[in-house]
């Protein structure tokens, strides 16, 4: 991002942004199993069609995923697979982060765990 203008780091910002509704990506993870209309979308998330498709318009908008219309139903696909690739970066990321907090959680249980231990086996 080094050297980019205003104009393209709000361009970066939106795109982040887009990916910033828990919704959204839920949408763009069944995406990933294929293409789907906005009717299955919304019962496989639990939600209206009218708030799925506000969440579609917004990510056919980013470039995300694009819309074909077939007959009366449109049906969405992913347009940049590469949005995984940075999911799945910062899925890893926030599993590491997971992944540190408990072990240092664990050094402070570890000692009253032993304590425990010790005084039920006498």
């Amino acid at each position: 991002m080094e050297g980019l203008p205003e104009e393209a780091l709000a361009q970066v910002a939106a795109y982040f942004q887009a990916l910033s509704e828990p919704t959204r990506l839920q949408i763009l993870n069944l995406l990933r199993q294929g293409e789907r209309s906005v009717g299955e979308l919304a019962q496989l998330c639990g939600y209206s069609s009218a708030n799925i498709s506000r969440h579609l318009a917004l990510l056919t908008q980013r470039g995300l995923v694009r819309r074909e219309s077939r007959g009366n139903s449109a049906y969405y696909s992913i347009a940049d697979a590469s949005v995984y690739a940075l999911c799945d970066l910062v899925c890893g990321n926030i599993a590491r982060q997971l992944e540190r907090m408990a072990k240092g959680r664990s050094a402070f249980m570890a000692p009253a765990a032993k304590s425990a231990r010790s005084r039920s086996s006498r």
